[in-house]
């Protein structure tokens, strides 16, 4: 065997391994999650940060709660969704928010594990309204698996 193929299958490797572990049934748990950002309104961009918490089964279901604040005004709002985990450690997750059990919005967010699946960084790519109307956001999400894998 070619010593330059060797080398590249041994860095390779573990790569693959690392990889091969991540998946939706993985990622079930209880989560507890931040994310700050900018939501831009047409009266100008607003801060927005929230703080909760989230419990994932292996199907990708999720439900939970949070408390948000956008430009100084808080909430308390449900959120229930899907997400679904792929090989290489990243995930989409799809998340309503709901107030009063109604949906107010919807979120769909890029995932990326890290730190053996108890950890995970997300950016917003839309956020949608119960009226269809899309809302632009640069929000980013920290998780952090409540009670670590061994």
């Amino acid at each position: 065997m070619n010593t330059k193929y060797a080398r590249a299958l041994l860095v390779l490797a573990p790569l693959q391994a690392e990889a091969s572990h991540c998946s939706t049934a993985a990622a079930a748990g209880k989560w507890a999650y931040t994310y700050t950002g900018t939501i831009f309104t047409q009266n100008g961009p607003l801060p927005a940060a929230s703080v909760g918490h989230f419990s994932a089964d292996a199907a990708g279901n999720i439900t939970g709660s949070q408390v948000r604040s956008v430009a100084g005004n808080s909430g308390v709002e449900d959120i229930s969704g899907t997400a679904s985990v792929n090989k290489d450690c990243t995930a989409t997750a799809t998340v309503d928010v709901l107030v009063n059990g109604q949906v107010q919005r919807t979120a769909v967010l890029a995932v990326a594990y890290d730190n053996n699946m108890d950890h995970a960084r997300a950016i917003f790519q839309s956020l949608t309204l119960a009226d269809g109307t899309n809302v632009p956001v640069v929000l980013t999400a920290d998780y952090t698996r409540v009670f670590p894998r061994d």
